[in-house]
């Protein structure tokens, strides 16, 4: 199954930066006003103005994807 572009122009799983929260999100789509996002490596979703989220850096998702393994590692204790 092909994913659509949404009509923000992210697609579900783009990896974003919300300015607001200072985190990053996997873009999931829309819900009412606001682009859904969920942290890398799962979680509850967060609602983010759709005008202000930017693509992540190349930092910013390392940073995120490690931050999502070592979470990962402190719950398999």
């Amino acid at each position: 199954m092909e994913a659509t572009a949404q009509p923000d122009g992210w697609e579900p799983g783009d990896l974003v930066h919300d300015p607001a929260t200072g985190r990053v999100g996997e873009y999931r789509g829309t819900a009412g006003p606001y682009a859904m996002l969920r942290p890398v490596g799962g979680g509850r979703e967060w609602p983010a103005d759709p005008g202000r989220i930017r693509a992540a850096t190349a930092d910013e998702r390392l940073t995120a994807a490690l931050k999502a393994a070592n979470d990962r590692s402190e719950r398999a204790r």
